[in-house]
């Protein structure tokens, strides 16, 4: 399939790699479609609309920087989806890159879960105080190697 993509102009695609997000992200309800393809830098993703090609997210796995993230969802939420089990769920957070050079963030308050067979996903938002919209993704890794190294 082809898309026209934010970053990259018009794409070729595998049908496979579409999701469908029911309740859509928060702040783009009316967009459900997405594609979710490798972004052209590891460990990042990219999630782009199938509809508007300027809504596009990048993503990354937020266990890469946080060993001890946890993403406490109830079961009829995960039911939504179809997911009944941990192993098929991929978990992903939206990354934010201020064009200013300011630190890049990870929103771990609100993950994207996708249920990496039926290939649908919602965006939860985790109530633990914890989790905010704006983790230092460089501070995270940093303060994971020190903590590694005590």
């Amino acid at each position: 399939m082809k898309i026209d993509t934010k970053a990259f102009g018009i794409v070729e695609l595998d049908e496979k790699q579409k999701i469908f997000i029911p309740q859509g992200l928060f702040g783009f309800e009316d967009y459900l479609e997405y594609i979710l393809f490798d972004a052209e830098h590891e460990p990042f993703y990219w999630l782009q609309s199938v509809d508007e090609k300027e809504i596009a997210f990048i993503l990354i796995n937020p266990f890469l920087f946080r060993k001890d993230y946890e993403v406490n969802v109830t079961n009829e939420g995960l039911a939504e989806i179809g997911i009944t089990s941990p192993d098929k769920a991929l978990i992903f957070v939206i990354v934010t890159i201020p064009p200013d050079g300011s630190p890049m963030t990870a929103n771990l308050q609100g993950p994207v879960i996708i249920n990496k067979e039926k290939m649908t996903a919602m965006q939860a938002v985790l109530s633990d105080t914890k989790w905010k919209t704006r983790h230092d993704i460089m501070a995270e890794l940093e303060a994971g190697a020190a903590r590694r190294e005590n």
